[in-house]
């Protein structure tokens, strides 16, 4: 008699799963914050909230990217998002220390993230980590 429970080609496990949460967590504060943001006081500081605005998409992105990561095209996308990421909050981090007058209301990446006890730091690393250690997925 065949077995009625599913099997899972290549499910994700461990720190995937853990990352997949963690970025679908920061993908709904960062889109939260950005909506309300932009609805009451966009005039106020335009760069800052737009660029919070672009960080909900790009943790949305990379959510989506690292569920569906064992198809190719998603793991390609994943690598972009997740760099993109990096490259954001290291900028935005940067110039926020360095030309605080740009950054007078907080972004998601202000400060490297401080606002989210720096998670916006640490996360790329580890989503790239992943991605590095699971490259079996393009095949």
């Amino acid at each position: 008699m065949a077995s009625t429970t599913p099997t899972r080609s290549r499910g994700m496990t461990g720190i995937g799963r853990v990352l997949v949460v963690v970025y679908g967590i920061m993908a709904l504060a960062a889109t939260g914050r950005s909506f309300v943001q932009i609805v009451r006081e966009f005039d106020d500081a335009p760069l800052a909230y737009s660029l919070s605005a672009l960080a909900a998409v790009v943790y949305i992105l990379a959510t989506l990217a690292l569920v569906f990561s064992a198809r190719p095209a998603w793991y390609r996308v994943a690598w972009i998002a997740i760099g993109f990421e990096l490259v954001g909050v290291l900028v935005v981090g940067t110039l926020s220390l360095v030309l605080p007058a740009l950054f007078q209301h907080p972004t998601v990446w202000s400060v490297y993230g401080y606002g989210y006890l720096f998670i916006p730091l640490v996360l790329p690393f580890l989503g790239l980590w992943w991605l590095t250690r699971h490259r079996r997925a393009t095949r």
